[in-house]
């Protein structure tokens, strides 16, 4: 069987607002325990491999199997984290042993008087058969935040 080889790139902003202060927010990124109760403990699929290394420099690994689905592995590099302000990391994702995709994604804090604003941009690259799956990452990027703002609460 021949791949066809081909890149796309697709980008996407997206706004939430918490009602939880900044500190509380960044904990559920800055604390193991709470990032794996709304990242890496979803009912959607069963858990693999995770490793956890909140630093410039450190390296996320979350693995899982969907429900009668793919494996999926996202591999995380932070790249940049200034306390209460920012997290920007790139990202690699697999599905089912085949190389995806490649992102760098930020994370913006802001806090509000209701709470915490949090923006959320990134920008991926998108391989040979994955070439259209942009959308998806969007669409599963939004349930992430969604998981987040539940956490929160």
């Amino acid at each position: 069987m021949t791949v066809t080889r081909r890149l796309a790139h697709a980008g996407f902003t997206l706004t939430r607002d918490y009602p939880a202060p900044v500190e509380r927010v960044w904990s559920a990124f800055a604390e193991e325990d709470q990032k794996r109760a709304w990242f890496g403990d979803a009912d959607a699929f069963v858990r693999g491999e995770w490793a956890y290394d909140f630093r410039v420099g450190g390296r996320d690994v979350a693995e899982g199997t969907f429900h009668d689905g793919p494996l999926s592995r996202y591999v995380a590099t932070y790249t940049d984290i200034v306390e209460h302000v920012r997290i920007v990391t790139t990202y690699d994702m697999w599905l089912d042993g085949t190389h995806m995709s490649t992102s760098i994604a930020s994370y913006e804090l802001v806090p509000t008087d209701r709470g915490t604003q949090l923006t959320h941009a990134e920008h991926g690259v998108f391989f040979d058969q994955y070439w259209t799956d942009g959308p998806n990452r969007e669409a599963g990027s939004r349930a992430i935040l969604d998981l987040l703002g539940t956490h929160l609460t």
